[in-house]
């Protein structure tokens, strides 16, 4: 019963979390690419939860909830960089390039620190917390690797669908709606 309503509770946090996105960005592109890294965090997660032999129980997906809004956080510090430099005149790829190399540090900074802090509950040397081992475990794998391929997949995404997104104004513009919709 509590599985249900913790599943219930994350579809309505994802879809709150959209439209919280949605809102921020003024585009229904931006989300999608932020909420890319989820996945990423989610298959770290797992990974270590089969490496250190602990099963997904309740704590584990309270740790998923965790890791989930940690790597958002990620994803809005790469992609709100690469938005606002775009707006200064940078070509896309250049943007991109600038938001990875500038954002990296700070980015990597709470990444180690939460997952130093996570240690000694992941460990189970947390005396009396041994039983929240798993939500250290999910949290603290699940944002090593998933703050790794943040770092690839959300500029390669957002640069994907940027494209498109032009394509698709461009086929729109050549087919006579450009009046109507620019």
């Amino acid at each position: 019963d509590t599985q249900k309503k913790l599943r219930k509770s994350l579809i309505i946090g994802v879809v709150f979390l959209y439209l919280l996105l949605l809102t921020m960005f003024r585009s229904f592109l931006h989300p999608l690419t932020i909420m890319a890294a989820i996945p990423l965090a989610v298959a770290g997660s797992l990974w270590g939860l089969l490496i250190f032999d602990k099963p997904m129980c309740m704590p584990g997906n309270m740790g998923m909830i965790f890791l989930a809004g940690i790597i958002i956080n990620n994803s809005i510090l790469l992609l709100d960089f690469i938005i606002e430099t775009r707006k200064q005149g940078v070509e896309k790829e250049e943007a991109i390039k600038a938001s990875v190399e500038l954002r990296v540090r700070p980015i990597l900074m709470t990444t180690f620190s939460t997952v130093v802090g996570l240690s000694p509950l992941a460990f189970e040397m947390a005396v009396g917390l041994e039983r929240l081992s798993p939500l250290a475990i999910v949290a603290g794998t699940g944002l090593l690797i998933g703050t790794f391929l943040t770092m690839i997949v959300v500029p390669v995404v957002y640069s994907s669908l940027d494209s498109l997104n032009q394509g698709f104004a461009n086929l729109v513009r050549k087919a006579g709606f450009g009046h109507k919709f620019g």
